[in-house]
């Protein structure tokens, strides 16, 4: 089983990479997360790495975590959730991040993700609350609230008429710990992104 591949970017796609190691050029499907910390094209890089055994095909799947890998893995065992519906999912933020929506209830967080509809996700959440909360429990103690809030915000803003990704996309690196805050600097980006 191939486990992580090390080598020269040869090509660098925004769903995947390939990597030549010792002379074979692997291809990997990243998620945007993933992409982002690979380097341009000629450079070294590490990827963590899944292979998908199907009927038909072999895939690989590349990830810049052990972390993201493992999220990756949980994913795909919810029934309803394919691998590429899992790096869609991985797409839509940092990881700690998704484990801190999975383990905090927030199923909108993934509703937002083509693919996964209103019960697939519930289903992550449900099967996979109790595998992420032990490994996140002093964070979800210290950081539910600012989980919360942010969820609040995005609701916000999809009952102002964004759509839930666009309103992930406006509060992506958003700092703060109040829902009207939020919401209020997640609009100032929209108006400076529609001026610009």
């Amino acid at each position: 089983m191939i486990a992580a591949v090390k080598g020269e970017v040869l090509v660098r796609r925004p769903d995947h990479v390939v990597i030549d190691a010792g002379g074979v050029g692997y291809r990997l499907t990243v998620s945007s997360e993933t992409l982002k910390s690979v380097p341009a094209t000629g450079r070294e890089a590490f990827l963590h790495a899944e292979l998908v055994s199907r009927d038909d095909s072999l895939a690989l799947y590349g990830f810049a975590s052990e972390e993201e890998r493992e999220l990756f893995g949980q994913l795909v065992s919810v029934s309803g959730v394919g691998p590429k519906v899992a790096v869609a999912a991985l797409s839509g933020g940092p990881t700690r991040e998704l484990l801190r929506a999975i383990a905090a209830g927030d199923a909108k967080r993934f509703q937002a993700v083509p693919g996964i509809g209103k019960r697939t996700a519930e289903r992550i959440i449900v099967e996979l609350r109790e595998k992420v909360a032990g490994a996140l429990e002093v964070e979800v103690a210290t950081g539910a609230e600012g989980v919360g809030e942010r969820a609040q915000a995005r609701d916000g803003l999809v009952n102002l008429g964004y759509a839930p990704l666009e309103a992930e996309q406006l509060l992506d690196g958003l700092d703060g710990e109040d829902a009207r805050e939020l919401i209020a600097t997640a609009l100032r980006k929209a108006g400076t992104g529609k001026a610009a």
